[in-house]
């Protein structure tokens, strides 16, 4: 099957009918017209719809079918400029606010499958499987989420789980079928609504059963997703005209003595592999240059948001203001700047793929996650009492919308109008959904202070302490 449609992506979630629980309760049915999940979902398909054009796919070197870009292993500069227009343009169908869109799934798996260099040879190591997972992935489209977290039990460096029912997910058994896997793991995104979840132990384990990479069916027998509390205010797209359609469900995944067949077993038992493989492979380069891709559109939509502000209040003549608004615009172009460096300086890796450099990109994450916040703050500075003088549709629906356009107007529109802008700046800064962007741009690769620390210790700076021992000799 080549690139699918958006019909085709709703069908085979509906059909896998997968353990979700919400509120307490399980999701029956078809999920993709459950509330919580039907905004996005719908919003999902139209990706997929999107990637028909044919700018957004390529030939696969195995069917040569038409396969979605995002699979696109880069051999050449050009390759990561296309890679990056293919994001772009899937990011500017809702604004960058989809974390977790079927790129940045495709884009993780993609660079795993770049690296299986580092697990030839290697003990308990299948770089075969995902291989063969790979071009399974590409050929059919399939959907995917991933959980890289442990639950946050207890964050000391020295914690060691004594639990006699394991809280981190861990293997507790191998047999000749695969391993078995027994506890929960953070943060699935989009958890139930995907057709795979991706699971990948990412360092720091003192155990060999916390070591493990694989990927399962999102309907794998034993397999619960527990969503949190849904941030969908409403189906009204004048009420909530974000978070009506880009919700993206977060979900704590529970296995219980899921059977992870060995044939989708990536590496297991290997503390040195779970450790290093994901820093020294290509997952960092080839995901953080999709994300920085998208936070660019993303930024965009922001600055639009705001100039729109200044615009319908009238406050583009106070100096506060416009140095307000070019932060925001000195944010945008360093984040494309820092991406176009990226792919200049890009370089052959080990696999033989062209890679973008780590340095930059990873410098651009150390410049979002702090820019970000202050984006909502300059927002809310902006719109001030207006982000709280939102009546709601129906009230301008009612008896009293005449009164409510006259006294809500704009400096040059009615009060209607000025209601829905300010809305939607609401949702994306003031609204469960828009606190949870916040949040997850903070925390979209981690503690911002532990990248800061790998960019330091992996930065080279040998060139410039000689010149300064020259100067001084």
């Amino acid at each position: 099957m080549p690139a699918i449609t958006g019909r085709q992506y709703i069908k085979r979630i509906d059909q896998l009918k997968t353990d979700v629980w919400i509120d307490g309760k399980p999701v029956t049915g078809n999920i993709s017209e459950h509330p919580a999940f039907k905004g996005i979902i719908n919003s999902q398909a139209a990706l997929y719809d999107l990637q028909q054009h044919k700018a957004l796919t390529y030939q696969s070197p195995t069917t040569k079918e038409q396969v979605g870009l995002s699979y696109l292993q880069p051999k050449t500069k050009e390759d990561l400029v296309l890679r990056r227009g293919m994001v772009q343009h899937w990011a500017k169908l809702n604004n960058g606010l989809l974390g977790r869109s079927p790129d940045y799934m495709n884009t993780v798996l993609m660079a795993l499958a770049s690296s299986i260099h580092f697990l030839q040879d290697q003990k308990n190591c299948f770089p075969d499987n995902l291989q063969t997972f790979y071009e399974y992935a590409r050929e059919n489209d399939i959907s995917m989420t991933h959980t890289f977290i442990e639950p946050q039990v207890n964050r000391t460096s020295l914690y060691v789980e004594r639990s006699n029912e394991p809280i981190s997910a861990k293997i507790i058994d191998r047999n000749d079928e695969g391993i078995i896997i027994k506890g929960a793991r953070l943060l699935a995104t989009q958890g139930g609504i995907t057709d795979e979840l991706l699971v990948i132990s990412t360092g720091g384990k003192v155990e060999d059963e916390n070591s493990f990479a694989f990927s399962i069916p999102s309907n794998t027998k034993g397999l619960r997703f527990l969503c949190r509390e849904s941030f969908v205010g409403g189906d009204s797209t004048f009420n909530y005209p974000l978070s009506s359609k880009y919700e993206e469900m977060d979900s704590v995944v529970v296995f219980d003595n899921v059977l992870v067949p060995w044939e989708r077993v990536f590496y297991y038992d290997n503390i040195a592999i779970s450790n290093n493989f994901m820093k020294s492979s290509s997952f960092l380069p080839f995901t953080l240059h999709q994300v920085a891709s998208r936070q660019i559109v993303k930024t965009e939509f922001i600055l639009g948001i705001v100039q729109s502000i200044i615009e319908t209040i009238n406050i583009e003549e106070y100096q506060h203001v416009q140095e307000k608004a070019s932060e925001i615009i000195v944010a945008l172009e360093t984040m494309k700047a820092l991406v176009i460096k990226s792919e200049v300086d890009a370089k052959v890796d080990k696999g033989g793929w062209m890679q973008p450099d780590r340095a930059t990109l990873q410098i651009a994450m150390n410049v979002f996650p702090r820019i970000y916040p202050r984006f909502t703050e300059i927002i809310q500075l902006l719109g001030a009492s207006g982000l709280m003088s939102i009546p709601t549709e129906n009230a301008f629906q009612s008896a009293v919308r005449k009164e409510l356009n006259h006294y809500l107007q704009s400096s040059e529109g009615n009060g209607e109008d000025r209601v829905k802008l300010f809305r939607l700046a609401w949702d994306l800064t003031m609204s469960p959904f828009g606190s949870r962007q916040t949040l997850y741009e903070r925390f979209f690769f981690g503690d911002p202070v532990r990248l800061a620390s790998q960019l330091y210790f992996s930065y080279d700076t040998d060139e410039f302490v000689k010149r300064v021992k020259d100067i001084l000799k």
